[in-house]
């Protein structure tokens, strides 16, 4: 099956490789300290994080139908790709460069990663090179994205995607993040706290991704199927899970009783909600399923997510529980709408996501992390509690409306969706000529 020539996206590409040229990013000399053990737990953590989006594209992967395989894994790989190109051009810049407004960073403090090989310590992780910082974020950039495909998984154009990838890190990543990650950002100033990504990767991609079923409608297959290969499914929890701790424990930036707390945190909740989802489900006389164990980890690791470094082991395990309990509630009533959301993205990594932000105004704790300057709403104290209230309502709402817009826009840019032959055929064939 031919494909139509398509030669601007190669120009893009040129005109980066120039840059690239014209700024070469050569660092001056640089004496700032390090601590080389929190260097090499860094380095681990950035590697862990990275092997986190080929295991969603095994975990997606087994879960559409054996048409759709290829198509969907490589909808995750191309994030690495694709992000890792505007992360150095401009997109670092957007995230944690001079704070324009609380709601975005200047694009031009880092352009072509100019000042990041010699750059000041970040005050978040001032033991670390500038650049490992830089890496480290840019992974977690990497696989928001990635999260979102479940949604409209075997039913979108694969140039269409590439496209919307790059206009959903501009503006919905990049703001988010920013917004809560950098001290001047809106969200960090309200006091709003999330150790690992629970508002700024998984509400983002789960919103997002409601919104992109919502747009792309039912896919010809809407009603289920049996999934191409489970095994696939516990191939990606594992590489899930595993790269997890990276994503929780590496947040505290150095090898510290911090990032161990994190780890005790992560491994916690994730067996909690597992458990926690076939248990529900035996209750109402249902079998368990290696698929639903394989949701309710990852559930559980979405919901303590944002709380990692900032709750005790045993809250923890509420979280986790509770979460995985929730989502799948969530799960029975999309399944019995018109919402396809093919992989259920939005009830495991949107309502996690929520669930856990809450859960963390909740449970965050001083006697954890001094970074909590008001306790949650457990010890008595209401502050943080409201705080997350409010970001969540502001997250999920601007989220949910610049999806709309961005999907919209690139609609009338490049049509987002197959047509129902390409459908029927399968993504594999239509959209890369490949198949199993």
């Amino acid at each position: 099956m031919e494909s139509k020539k398509s030669i601007i996206p190669f120009i893009f590409l040129v005109i980066i490789v120039v840059l690239a040229l014209i700024f070469p990013g050569i660092p001056g000399k640089s004496n700032h300290q390090f601590d080389a053990a929190d260097v090499a737990w860094m380095l681990t953590s950035t590697a862990l994080v990275l092997i986190m989006t080929p295991g969603l594209a095994f975990f997606y992967g087994g879960m559409v139908k054996k048409k759709n395989v290829i198509s969907t894994m490589l909808q995750s790989f191309i994030c690495m790709a694709v992000v890792a190109v505007i992360w150095v051009v401009f997109g670092f810049s957007l995230v944690f460069g001079d704070s324009v407004g609380g709601v975005i960073g200047n694009p031009a403090t880092y352009f072509m990663f100019t000042g990041v090989l010699d750059g000041p310590n970040w005050p978040g992780a001032p033991t670390i090179p500038f650049a490992l910082f830089a890496m480290y974020q840019l992974k977690f950039a990497i696989i928001t994205p990635a999260l979102i495909t479940g949604a409209f998984a075997e039913r979108i154009r694969f140039t269409s995607y590439i496209l919307f990838i790059c206009l959903f890190f501009v503006f919905i990543y990049a703001p988010l993040a920013h917004a809560t990650w950098h001290p001047d950002g809106i969200l960090a100033r309200m006091g709003v706290l999330d150790f690992a990504g629970g508002t700024v990767v998984h509400m983002s991609a789960g919103i997002t991704a409601l919104a992109s079923a919502l747009y792309l409608k039912q896919g010809n297959g809407n009603g289920g199927h049996e999934p191409a290969r489970v095994t696939y499914v516990l191939l990606g929890t594992g590489l899930l899970w595993f790269g997890w701790f990276g994503f929780n424990a590496g947040s505290a930036f150095g090898a510290t009783a911090l990032a161990a707390s994190a780890l005790a945190t992560t491994t916690a909740a994730s067996g909690a909600a597992a458990l926690a989802w076939i248990f529900f489900d035996a209750a109402r006389g249902k079998k368990p399923t290696a698929m639903g164990t394989c949701i309710g980890i990852v559930v559980g690791l979405v919901a303590i997510t944002p709380a990692a470094g900032f709750v005790t082991v045993p809250h923890s395990l509420v979280m986790g529980a509770v979460a995985a309990v929730i989502s799948r509630l969530v799960v029975e009533w999309r399944t019995h709408s018109r919402v396809d959301d093919t992989l259920d993205v939005f009830p495991s990594h949107g309502v996690g996501g929520m669930v856990g932000m809450l859960f963390t105004g909740v449970f965050a704790t001083n006697a954890i992390n001094e970074a909590v300057t008001t306790d949650g709403l457990f010890f008595g104290e209401t502050g943080l509690f409201v705080a997350h209230v409010v970001g969540l309502v502001g997250s999920v709402a601007f989220t949910l409306v610049m999806a709309f817009v961005l999907l919209k826009v690139t609609d009338l840019i490049s049509k987002l969706r197959v047509t129902p032959e390409e459908e029927d055929m399968g993504l594999d064939i239509s959209q890369h000529g490949e198949k199993l």
